[in-house]
């Protein structure tokens, strides 16, 4: 049995500066660098329930992705993949997936508040 739910939605863009701008605006979400990873900006309550952030990215098209937090990383991914995705890469503990219709999906440890977690995530079996 392990769990898992979507924690996060990244806005990946070379363009981080403006387009942090725009949808810090466009959302009325205050944005906030994140310490010692300055390719993240996050989005401060954009979207209820989900931490909401701008990515920069230094190759690629603009997109969005998003990031599945899990207590078990190799159960996920199996079933993730099992599901029809395909793994692209492994990044330290993230694995980076490619959804059917070619949507990226991360499978990242957990890194929510434990109890928040556990409220709000699917349970496998």
């Amino acid at each position: 049995m392990h769990r898992s739910r979507i924690s996060t939605v990244l806005i990946d863009t070379p363009e981080a500066e403006r387009s942090a701008a725009f949808w810090s605006a466009a959302l009325n979400a205050p944005r906030k660098p994140v310490a010692g990873e300055e390719q993240f900006t996050v989005l401060e309550g954009a979207l209820p329930g989900l931490v909401t952030v701008v990515q920069r990215i230094d190759e690629g098209a603009p997109r969005i992705h998003v990031d599945m937090e899990t207590d078990d990383l190799d159960a996920e991914t199996e079933r993730l993949k099992a599901l029809g995705a395909e793994e692209v890469s492994r990044w330290l503990e993230c694995r980076t997936l490619r959804a059917p219709g070619g949507h990226i999906v991360c499978v990242i440890p957990v890194h929510s508040d434990r109890d928040e977690f556990e409220a709000a995530a699917n349970v496998w079996e």
